[in-house]
């Protein structure tokens, strides 16, 4: 049956057995313990491995290229906003956390390979594995197939294995990390995470009666009443409004009908018995203050009721408001009945707090009435129109930007040194990133798209590597032998207690915030899981960002360095 798939299918129609290579690794991504999974990448890169073994199929080196320079370049377009931000004072003790991470573990790495006598393939694929980085792959075989003295057959072997180290380190890596920083630290140090995170966001929490829920999620309600009590009767809008605010609450009267009439918004517009009014409040405020007894009996309007919503995504990008706390932009004027749904940064969702400072490129979704909502995205930076359609001249044009910037090499010791047109691509894709960032009108790149290229074209990426490996696979690993997975996990763990020991008990960063610098630092994303599994918060979420864009950009460099060492 193998024989006649092989012959029939895989061997004359190659891009077949790539997409059914990648439906199987998704399938083994699922495979989960607790917050810890095998994931997409290790998925496809075991299904290449055994299928290629069977098979023996040979897929173009352009195919590969393709994809990897493709997902770089979403990489760095992706975390480019909070790379260049954590630069800045406020990330530096996280920045500093991150490089000592990394650093460590191109040290570490490279001690370890050169006792065991490893060559630039297995030297690369350990540091990958070891570290938790895939892109180490694609940037240590671009690097190798430019070594000199390397016949072709050599070359190809090499690059074979470093899908061999890193296929043998990186899911042990990856336990190993969410164990230490979840589990094994905390009972160490005796720090319950749960406990500790709590703490930490009622501190940030502040003011205590502040109407912000903890979450940063507001669960919006329309209401409508008939104006009957005199609390209300003879007040303008805005004295009722400002009222509530003082009281910590947020409810707001956004259209009011009379005489059968759906009168103009005015803030100044004074309640008369009689009048209906739309009540936009988060639902437990409006519990609380139990509008049927101040207000009047409730109606069922629907025209008042059914006046245009809006839910903007907005790019900070306004210099007024950079650097102000959600707690200060809630308070500006132009927030009133306009309310923050969710924050992005880096392409992720942002566990903000009242005392989350706002960052250039952060994405805020606010809600409300269309007439509020549009002039609040002004203010606060440019509003971004949902939108399927990527632009592909600003993605076509920094691929090719910064594949061309990655061509010259210096020679240093006869060996060629350059950035390589991957490792251009994700330089390029940083500063495009930044770029985006602080002038969003141009160079839309969808969520769609974005996980197209940065997953599903990392996951191709692998796909082929794998199988191009997979004949080579056994005799790679007996060559590599025990020490590969034994020294692979120490290699692992060392750089972590080093950035441990710096944050705890140098730098002083709160426990719960630096498990989340430290699986930032090693990008370790089911460490950052099982961190906010145990700490049943996502408080150390706000470790990881910075130190996730720094740390994939130099764990991402280190694939050529340490091939660079190797030779």
């Amino acid at each position: 049956m193998i024989d006649f798939l092989n012959r029939n299918i895989f061997q004359p129609h190659p891009e077949l057995l790539v997409f059914l290579t990648v439906a199987i690794g998704f399938l083994f991504g699922k495979l989960r313990y607790k917050a810890i999974a095998l994931g997409a990448v290790t998925g496809c890169l075991i299904a290449g491995l055994l299928l290629g073994a069977q098979l023996k199929v040979t897929i173009d080196g352009t195919v590969k290229n393709l994809f990897f320079t493709m997902f770089l370049f979403a990489l760095g377009y992706r975390v480019g906003p909070q790379f260049f931000q954590g630069l800045k004072k406020d990330g530096v003790p996280q920045v500093i956390n991150a490089v000592v991470v990394c650093v460590t573990g191109l040290l570490v790495s490279w001690g370890f390979v050169s006792m065991l006598g490893y060559g630039p393939g297995l030297s690369a694929g350990f540091l990958g594995g070891a570290l938790t980085q895939s892109a180490v792959i694609g940037v240590a075989q671009d690097a190798i197939s430019n070594l000199p003295g390397l016949s072709a057959d050599q070359i190809k072997d090499e690059q074979n294995l470093v899908a061999v180290g890193y296929a043998v380190c990186y899911p042990l890596g990856t336990i190993l990390c969410a164990l230490l920083l979840a589990n094994i630290l905390p009972r160490l140090y005796r720090r319950n995470l749960a406990a500790e995170s709590a703490q930490l966001a009622a501190e940030l929490d502040v003011p205590a009666g502040n109407p912000d829920l903890s979450e940063g999620y507001y669960e919006v309600v329309l209401r409508a009443y008939t104006v009957q009590r005199p609390d209300v009767v003879g007040r303008t809008v805005q004295d009722f409004e400002s009222q509530q605010k003082e009281l910590g609450r947020r409810i707001y009267l956004t259209n009011v009908r009379r005489d059968g009439k759906v009168l103009e918004h005015d803030q100044q517009l004074v309640l008369q018995e009689g009048d209906i009014v739309a009540v936009s409040a988060l639902r437990g405020d409006l519990v609380t203050y139990d509008a049927r007894t101040h207000i009047g009996a409730e109606a069922d309007d629907a025209e008042l009721l059914g006046y245009q919503t809006e839910t903007l995504h907005v790019i900070a990008s306004e210099k007024e408001q950079l650097g102000k706390t959600v707690a200060e932009l809630r308070a500006e004027p132009f927030m009133v009945g306009v309310y923050i749904d969710k924050l992005y940064r880096s392409g992720s969702e942002f566990p903000y707090r009242l005392s989350t400072k706002i960052e250039r490129g952060d994405t805020l979704i606010l809600t409300g009435p269309r007439r509020l909502v549009d002039p609040a995205g002004a203010a606060i930076g440019k509003p971004v129109p949902t939108s399927f359609a990527t632009d592909m001249i600003w993605v076509g044009l920094g691929i090719f930007l910064g594949g061309c910037i990655g061509i010259p090499a210096l020679t240093a010791g006869g060996v060629p040194i350059s950035l390589s047109t991957s490792g251009g691509a994700l330089i390029m894709g940083l500063v495009f990133g930044w770029i985006r960032g602080k002038y969003p009108t141009f160079g839309n790149v969808p969520p769609g798209a974005q996980w197209f290229m940065d997953t599903l074209g990392l996951c191709l990426f692998i796909a082929v590597v794998g199988l191009n490996a997979g004949p080579s696979f056994t005799s790679g690993l007996a060559t590599a032998g025990w020490g590969l997975l034994v020294w692979g996990a120490v290699a692992t763990l060392i750089p972590l207690l080093v950035g441990f020991l710096v944050g705890h008990h140098i730098q002083k960063i709160r426990f719960p915030i630096l498990m989340g610098v430290l699986a930032g630092g090693q990008t370790t994303t089911a460490a950052i899981g099982a961190v906010n599994e145990q700490s049943r918060s996502q408080v150390p979420t706000l470790g990881y960002t910075v130190p996730y864009a720094i740390g994939n950009v130099l764990l991402t460099i280190w694939g050529a360095v340490i091939v660079l060492l190797h030779h």
